[in-house]
């Protein structure tokens, strides 16, 4: 009985766990070749409402007008290319979830490796100060007669507190 109803549990927990896509029936093209290349163009637009989700996992009315939006471009004859370039001129690079390589977007491109070298050459340092005893130079100067004799002195006058 418990067996039955753990196995039942599981197949439930696999059935809902799937991602859940937006994509309405009546949206579907006849054509599986057209609908292949709907697919792969509306997962790689992005949803100006939820904005980190693909038209293609997103409910709103606004990705389900992108992507029959990309659907009419692709029956009317567009290239891949053609429906993003038509998108991005209407909504901006915005839309695309991967920029586009550009002199524009280049500080967004350089700023992950750029953030990773820093961060390696942090690590270095701080091992290479480590290894060292971790002490700079100027704590190894010992103290002249007068500072000495200035010490001494607090030394003496602290030991009342």
């Amino acid at each position: 009985m418990i067996r039955t109803l753990m196995k039942t549990l599981l197949l439930c927990l696999c059935v809902f766990a799937t991602p859940a896509l937006a994509v309405a029936p009546d949206e579907i093209l006849d054509d599986p070749a057209l609908e292949t290349r709907a697919r792969t163009l509306s997962a790689g637009l992005r949803c100006m409402v939820c904005q980190n989700q693909s038209i293609d996992d997103s409910d709103a009315p606004l990705a389900k007008d992108l992507r029959v939006l990309v659907r009419e471009r692709l029956v009317a004859g567009d290239s891949n290319e053609e429906v993003i370039d038509y998108l991005v001129s209407r909504y901006g690079e915005f839309v695309l979830l991967k920029p586009r390589f550009a002199w524009h977007t280049l500080m967004l491109w350089a700023a992950g490796p750029l953030a990773l070298i820093a961060g390696l050459i942090a690590i270095f340092l701080a091992l290479r100060r480590k290894r060292r005893g971790g002490a700079s130079v100027e704590e190894n100067v010992p103290l002249s007669e007068d500072e000495q004799r200035k010490l001494r002195g607090i030394l003496k006058s602290g030991a009342d507190i």
